[in-house]
C-alpha cells in the first residue's frame, strides 16, 4: 500500500506540478506498472491465436534461424 502522505511541488501560482513519492512507493508502482504490461502482453498473446510453443523450442527455432 502506498504511504498516505501526498507532496506535490507547486509553481508560483500555487498549481501542482510535480508529485514528491518515497523511494518505497515508487519502486511499488513501478512494479504495478511492469505487472500490468506482463497482464497486457499475456492477453495479447492469447487473442492472436498464434501457436504456443515451450521456451526451450523457442530457443532452438531462434538458434535455427541464424544459421
Amino acid at each position: 500500500m502506498l504511504s498516505n502522505t501526498e507532496r506535490y511541488v507547486v509553481d508560483q501560482s500555487g498549481n501542482r506540478v510535480s508529485v514528491v513519492l518515497d523511494i518505497a512507493d515508487y519502486q511499488k508502482l513501478l512494479d504495478g506498472l511492469e505487472e500490468l504490461e506482463e497482464i497486457k502482453a499475456y492477453d495479447a498473446a492469447k487473442k492472436s491465436g498464434d501457436e504456443i510453443i515451450s521456451f526451450e523450442d523457442a530457443i532452438s527455432e531462434i538458434d535455427r534461424n541464424k544459421k
